[in-house]
């Protein structure tokens, strides 16, 4: 492995650390407990919602122009650098908010997030400067895992800290907690280092003297010929509904273990081992992709989803809490083994079907379809569960979306290329 290629992959360590401790875990608690004590639980829920919905809808709108802006020489690496810096200074500046500072906390967290993403698309599109054709599975599942291993280390840093906040000479859980917030800022920038130091562009457009205006012109140019890359775009579409799918199940398994019973501890618990389990799993899908194909690798992650939606309609039906506990971890597990490995083989198969030099602008494309992806499954859900009276028969719904996913990806040709077309 070479060091551009090392230090690829550790910024997957570096950012995944913000997704696990602010988006996930400790920032929700935070934002509910402090930052909006005093407003009702349905109200600030819906606003902890409505900045995820902002946020992700502001990058939608912003990804496929920076991503044509980013194609030309040099500014790749800019954008990914001033998104990077947006986002780990609005993650320490976190540390800010107290009691009753909820729109304070908000624009905070929105800023940070979107900073966090806007510099996942062109982290994305620096696979393919990295990576050959022939090693992009691998080195995108090692980014991953990798990724979901690293991100537990200030995650646990910081529940310790909150715990127990005098052994860093803290005086309350609310320090302990801004600590951990500042602790994942420090992590982010530390381990973005690498990235920032040893990767560069490969591929590029020429300089030109109006990039903006030039970025524009090239976004209409490729809804015109969007033949030519009919591949790509058939791809993301099979993308769309498998992703939406995934997304859909994370989405739901917290607040479905909480339903079942589950204990706070127990979930928590379950969120670190699914980091953990994710990373062999996610390195095995590499290899297997190596062996297999990437294709064949892609249908077996489908699969799995569709023995996750089977298992999770039955759960609610089973006579005993032991038996749901243990159907429940079942559940995480196979999870763990998939969630990663399909995301990785995701990229990277999508990687090999756009033109190289365009390939900020497709990873801006590809973004927008993995944010608006969050629509469709908890649309499903919601009717499926109103015309029948019961929510299992929701979750059974996403079955459509893995099965829809996995049929249009069967029309890409294995040794498919954007450019044969």
């Amino acid at each position: 492995m070479t060091r551009e290629e090392r230090s690829w992959i550790l910024y997957d360590v570096a950012n995944s650390a913000f997704i696990l401790t602010i988006s996930t875990a400790i920032m929700p608690i935070f934002f509910k407990n402090v930052a909006a004590r005093g407003v009702e639980n349905a109200v600030s829920t819906a606003n902890w919602g409505l900045a995820n919905s902002l946020a992700s809808f502001l990058l939608a709108l912003l990804a496929p122009l920076l991503g044509t802006l980013a194609d030309y020489q040099g500014w790749k690496k800019r954008l990914f650098l001033g998104f990077l810096f947006l986002g780990v200074i609005f993650t320490l500046l976190l540390t800010l908010p107290g009691e009753g500072d909820q729109l304070l906390c908000l624009f905070l967290y929105v800023t940070a997030y979107i900073g966090f993403a806007g510099a996942n698309v062109f982290y994305d599109a620096f696979l393919i400067d990295v990576a050959s054709d022939a090693k992009m599975d691998w080195i995108s599942a090692n980014g991953f895992a990798w990724g979901y291993l690293g991100s537990t280390v200030p995650f646990i840093l910081g529940m310790v800290l909150i715990s127990r906040p005098s052994l860093a000479g803290l005086d309350s859980p609310l320090q302990a907690t801004r600590a951990a917030f500042a602790l994942t800022a420090l992590w982010w920038l530390v381990f973005s280092l690498p990235m920032i130091r040893n990767v560069h562009q490969r591929h590029f457009l020429p300089p030109s003297t109006q990039p903006l205006l030039g970025s524009f012109r090239r976004l209409a140019s490729t809804f015109r010929e969007i033949r030519r890359y009919r591949l790509a775009f058939l791809f993301l579409l099979a993308y769309f509904f498998y992703i939406d799918g995934v997304d859909t199940i994370i989405r739901m398994a917290t607040a479905y273990g909480v339903d079942i019973g589950m204990t706070t501890p127990q979930l928590l618990t379950i969120i670190l081992v699914i980091q953990f389990l994710a990373f062999p799993f996610a390195l095995l899908y590499g290899k297997l992709a190596g062996l297999l194909g990437t294709k064949p690798m892609l249908y077996a992650g489908i699969g799995v989803y569709l023995i996750i939606v089977l298992i999770a309609f039955y759960l609610p039906e089973l006579p005993t809490a032991s038996r749901k506990t243990f159907f429940y971890w079942m559940l995480a597990i196979l999870i763990a083994s998939s969630q990663g490995g399909l995301q990785a083989l995701s990229r990277s198969f999508f990687g090999r079907l756009i033109p190289k030099e365009k390939s900020a602008e497709f990873f801006g494309f590809y973004n927008i379809f993995g944010k608006f992806a969050a629509i469709l499954g908890p649309l499903l859900m919601a009717l499926a569960s109103r015309m029948t009276g019961q929510s299992r028969y929701g979750i059974l719904s996403l079955v459509v979306l893995f099965l829809l996913g996995g049929l249009i990806l069967s029309r890409i040709p294995i040794s498919a290329d954007a450019m044969e077309e």
